[in-house]
């Protein structure tokens, strides 16, 4: 049978990162100067994204795997994912040797499905929502004798995803407080465990959207409310783990939630500053030192960007509203008289301003405006927010009413 713990230690997780014998890259940790600057913190970032898979997933599913007994290996595992679980699985179970069965929801992007399957598992999709998949990959697995590897509340998942606290601090020795992003709690279990057992002095602090206040509810004695999707989808987790709350409770000092729009911003700054691609769940510790600068003001902080997969045209569409945020790109909607020459004033303003026009849309019929006046909606590309303004101050000191319309549906 499995080698089984019933808690987790410090030896536990050490054993796992002296198994992994170069399986798993022991990825940078880099001194992210810009972001100390614009938040008051002195900012270390890990950076999990450049695991083989792209996620921290690896090490806990690896150290699962490795600690099965030769018959659990030859009949095979099985667990129920539908993201970076699924392909740390798959991965290293085909590397090893061990069959794979990854179970995932019927909606689950056919992408996903493609990479699994090209990582060497077996794919069967089942079920409309997750707990309906999750029910479904337990049923097969006592049908066909397979081993669970579940996600997080496992203590030897929890295990390999702490040998993250051990390589985080030997690189970066004297961090005050480590940022993680939660969802069933396997991660922060396990760097909470490895950190305080080599500095129990630091301090942990988890992070979760506010859509999926798992642990944060767990914490307060909270319901579970639905509040639609999150951007952080990596953590949208309902309930915290059975194993991983009992840790959590002990070990972790606090509890943050952040919004769609700091995930949002956060991708944006980590992609523009640090030039590395997160997912929403990764950019999560980013996110809170920014909502939360007084918690974080003067101290040494590690930040774990936990992963990079993310969908490119979601990645596309952040890039573009960051740029709206900034005032880079802007659509401006100007009155104008309906005679020639008119357009041409206004775009000789702004090129003579150094704008770039990048769209022109101009309306005669559909207008409240009387017959002899139209309107133009002009999408304006700028150098920043001061710029914009110049430009914006000269079109209306020039006679022209101009409206600043931010909901660009890019």
């Amino acid at each position: 049978m499995t080698k089984n713990i019933d808690q987790l230690s410090f030896e536990d997780i050490k054993n796992a990162a002296t198994s992994f014998d170069g399986a798993i890259k022991h990825t940078p940790t880099a001194h992210a100067i810009t972001l100390s600057k614009k938040t008051g913190a002195d900012v270390y970032i890990k950076y999990e994204n450049r695991q083989f898979t792209a996620s921290f997933k690896e090490r806990g599913a690896l150290n699962k795997l490795l600690n099965l007994d030769d018959n659990q290996k030859k009949k095979g595992v099985i667990a129920a994912s539908a993201g970076n679980h699924a392909q740390g699985v798959a991965y290293h179970g085909t590397r090893l040797g061990i069959p794979t069965t990854i179970v995932m929801p019927l909606n689950t992007p056919f992408v996903k499905i493609q990479n699994t399957q090209e990582l060497g598992a077996t794919v069967i999709e089942v079920g409309e929502r997750f707990d309906e998949t999750a029910e479904a990959a337990l049923k097969i697995s006592e049908e066909k004798d397979l081993t669970v590897v579940h996600p997080f509340d496992d203590y030897h998942v929890m295990a390999g995803q702490g040998t993250i606290g051990i390589e985080l601090l030997n690189d970066v020795a004297d961090l005050d407080i480590i940022v993680v992003p939660v969802g069933g709690g396997g991660l922060i279990s396990g760097i909470a465990t490895a950190a305080k057992a080599i500095n129990p002095k630091i301090k942990i602090i988890g992070v979760q959207s506010e859509r999926f206040p798992s642990l944060y509810r767990a914490f307060h004695n909270e319901e579970y409310v639905s509040m639609g999707s999150t951007l952080a989808e990596g953590i949208a987790v309902k309930t915290i783990g059975k194993k991983t709350l009992k840790i959590c409770k002990e070990l972790v000092d606090d509890v943050l939630l952040v919004n769609e729009d700091d995930i949002e911003i956060a991708v944006g700054m980590l992609l523009t500053i640090e030039k590395t691609v997160s997912e929403g769940a990764g950019a999560c510790p980013l996110a809170a030192l920014v909502r939360y600068p007084e918690i974080f003001k003067g101290k040494k902080v590690g930040l774990i960007v936990t992963g990079g997969n993310i969908d490119t045209r979601l990645l596309a569409s952040i890039l573009m509203r960051s740029l709206v945020r900034d005032r880079r790109i802007t659509r401006l909607r100007i009155e104008l008289p309906d005679i020639p020459g008119a357009l041409s004033i206004i775009s000789s303003i702004i090129g003579n301003k150094g704008g770039n026009i990048i769209d022109v849309s101009h309306h005669r019929l559909f207008t409240e405006l009387p017959a002899k006046e139209t309107y133009s909606n002009i999408t304006l590309e700028t150098r920043d927010a001061q710029h914009f303004q110049d430009i914006l101050d000269n079109l209306r000191e020039e006679g022209f009413v101009v409206t600043v319309n931010q909901n660009i549906d890019m």
